[in-house]
Order: structure tokens, then C-alpha cells, then sequence
């Protein structure tokens, strides 16, 4: 690799690097607030709502980084243009194809991250995810009991004053009226929940309990320092988890079960998720191509790519939604995805000849001449 070629490549991943962080930040934030009621409201520890919200993460930068690479590239390729450099490069000789060379490595190495993350981790972060927001809604604890409110359980009913970082809930009482023989009264300072082997425990710290047995006058006061309270029967144990498409792997997408509930239910979205994973490294070669084919030829200072640009984000934006909109008719017409693929091949080899024809991109004169004659008017007609 030439030092031209380690300048741009090192350009164009270090952009890329900080754009996709960047992004992929900022969404995660936005999303991670609204997980917030999982501190708030469910008393989970700080650890579970970063995990949980984490493992969104690898989607957000699959999604994320073909725009962030073509980004990277308008980067390099305005730095190049600006500073004269595409058109030294060509006039010393270097073709439009050898310029494009390090780009492709560039798209390469993105394209390969893309792949990692649409064809394993992503699928792998949200299975997780599905099993844990699973765990987290069986637990009777972090769905029905609420700060101040009393909860009847049946012959349970049970309060807690508050819910504080780790899972601690304080202010708890208890009127446990199971027993027919007998009735229970629990006071405690504190108390965490504990899942073993044996079932689901309230640890109750510094209360004190009162047993009313019947025919009984006086009740039996006794104090403790720690009680464990069976919450067993209360504990919905999930004993499956069912997954969506976006959460299967590459093997179950390919050839799923034939007994499969959900395939059974919605075949046409396993098709369309399995396209979409191969989709997925596809498109940045694609968004690249098309940078360099609008925005890689050799100009002068003088002349605007404004338009130029303009005729790029169009064309991405047009691209990329008739691709979210192919992708979802092939749920139901399998046809739309051979639409899709002939219409990324058929846009990377008109991008390929753009390039090699060297066909620069520019305002037609006559679309000059009528803005230039707007903004005439506008400037003669503004009151002195």
C-alpha cells in the first residue's frame, strides 16, 4: 500500500471511527432515558439498567455505520477537493479506478465490522436482552408492588415505603393471612429479594413479627434481625422464551424448525430479516461508490459541488428508503427481494461507469441562470 493510499484509508476510518461513536452515543442516550424506569420504578441496580440498555448498542452501530461511513467519505473526498489534491493526483497520472482502490479497502474493513454485527453479535445482544426483559417482567416484585400502594396477593397483602439503588426495598409490612389457623403481621426496615434453587425469599432486616393464632387472646411478638420470607408461589419461574426473527440466528433464519409457533405464524418476516442481514455489509460498498462516482472527480476551486452534494443525499435518501420499503412488501411478496438486490447491483455498476467515464456531477446552466435571476430580484426588490 502506497502512502496515498495509507493517507486516505487512515482519513477515512479515523472519520468514520468518530462519526459512528459519535452517533451511536447520542441515539443510545435518547434510548437509555427511556429505560430509566427500570431504576425509577422496578428498583433495578444501576448495573442491570446499563445492561440492558447496552445491549441495544451493536444494532444502533450496525444501523449507524453505513451512514457513518459515507459521511467519512464526503469527508476525505471534500478534504482532497479543497486542498487541490484530487487534482494533482490526476494530473499525475492516477485514474479515477486507482483513486477509488482506497476507499474499497476502507469500505472493506467497515463492511466487515457491519457483517460481524448484522450476522452475530446483534442477533446474540438481543436474545440476551429478550431473556433478561423476560426475567425482569416475571418478577412479581418489579411489576406489581409500587411505592405507597397496597398489593393483595390473594390472602397476601403486602406494602413497601420505597425502593432505593440495588434492588433495596425499605418500609416493608406484611399481613399474611394464608394460614387459616393463624394470621401474620411483619414489620421490617429493609428487605431484598433472593432467587435460588428452593424458590424466591424476601430477606426482611430489623422488623418484628406478629403471630395471631385462633382461640388465642394475645398475640406472639417476636423480633428479628433478619427473616425469610417465601415468596415462592408468587415468583412467575419463566420456563421458555419465545424469540422473534430479529432475534434468531443466521442458522435458524436459513432453515427453521418446522414446528416452529412463530415461523409457523410469520414466515415471510424470517425471509425478510435473513435478507436483511446480508443486506447489511452490502450497502456501505454501495453508499461508497456512489460518494466517489458524484463527488470524486477531479474539480477545480472555482467550481460549486454544492449541487453536487445535494444530488448525493438525494439519491442515499431515495435509496435507502426504497430498501426499507422492499424489505418490508417481502414479508409478503417474496419477489421484492430480488427487487432489491438488482437494484443495489444496478446502482453500484452505473456508479462504477460514472466513474471510469469520469463524469462530473454539476448544476445544469440554465438551473444556474434561473436561482441567480431569483436572487436578483429578491436583492433589487428589498427596501433601502
Amino acid at each position: 500500500m502506497s502512502a496515498i493510499d495509507r493517507y486516505i484509508v487512515r482519513t477515512t476510518l479515523l472519520a468514520f471511527l468518530l462519526i459512528v461513536v459519535s452517533l451511536t452515543g447520542v441515539i443510545w442516550i435518547t434510548q437509555a432515558l427511556r429505560g430509566i424506569d427500570l431504576m425509577t420504578g422496578q428498583g433495578q441496580s444501576i448495573l442491570v439498567f446499563l445492561g440492558v440498555t447496552g445491549l441495544a448498542i451493536p444494532l444502533l452501530a450496525m444501523i449507524i455505520s453505513p451512514i457513518a461511513l459515507l459521511i467519512a467519505v464526503m469527508h476525505t473526498l471534500n478534504r482532497l477537493a479543497t486542498d487541490s489534491e484530487i487534482i494533482v493526483m490526476n494530473a499525475a497520472g492516477l485514474s479515477p479506478g486507482r483513486l477509488l482502490r482506497p476507499f474499497l479497502f476502507a469500505t472493506c474493513v467497515v463492511s466487515l465490522l457491519v457483517a460481524f454485527l448484522s450476522l452475530y453479535l446483534a442477533p446474540e445482544c438481543m436474545r440476551a436482552l429478550r431473556r433478561w426483559q423476560t426475567e425482569i417482567g416475571a418478577d412479581v416484585l418489579t411489576n406489581i408492588l409500587r411505592p405507597g400502594e397496597f398489593q393483595k396477593l390473594g390472602p397476601l397483602t403486602i406494602r413497601i415505603q420505597g425502593r432505593q439503588p440495588g434492588g433495596l426495598l425499605v418500609g416493608i409490612f406484611i399481613d399474611d393471612q394464608r394460614n387459616p389457623s393463624e394470621r401474620i403481621d411483619i414489620l421490617a426496615d429493609r428487605g431484598t429479594v433472593q432467587k435460588n434453587e428452593r424458590g424466591s425469599f424476601l430477606i426482611l432486616q430489623d422488623g418484628n413479627l406478629q403471630r395471631f393464632e385462633t382461640g388465642k387472646r394475645e398475640p406472639a411478638l417476636v423480633a428479628f434481625a433478619s427473616y425469610a420470607f417465601d415468596l415462592s408461589q408468587f415468583s412467575n419461574a419463566v420456563q421458555s422464551v419465545t424469540y422473534g426473527p430479529r432475534e434468531r440466528s443466521m442458522g435458524d433464519l436459513i432453515s427453521p424448525p418446522p414446528d416452529d409457533p412463530v415461523f409457523k405464524r410469520i414466515p415471510g418476516e424470517f425471509r425478510s430479516e435473513l435478507h436483511d442481514r446480508i443486506f447489511a455489509p452490502i450497502y456501505p460498498f454501495v453508499f461508497v461508490l456512489m460518494a466517489f462516482a458524484i463527488l470524486g472527480a477531479p474539480r477545480t476551486t472555482r467550481q460549486n459541488r454544492n449541487f453536487a452534494i445535494g444530488v448525493l443525499v438525494v439519491g442515499i435518501l431515495v435509496l435507502r428508503i426504497a430498501g426499507f420499503g422492499l424489505s418490508t412488501m417481502s414479508t409478503s411478496q417474496p419477489a421484492a427481494v430480488f427487487v432489491q438486490y438488482f437494484m443495489l447491483a444496478a446502482v453500484s455498476v452505473g456508479s462504477v461507469w460514472m466513474i471510469m467515464r469520469g463524469v462530473i456531477v454539476d448544476a445544469p446552466a440554465n438551473l444556474l441562470g434561473w436561482i441567480n435571476g431569483l436572487l436578483s430580484r429578491r436583492v433589487s426588490l428589498r427596501p433601502q
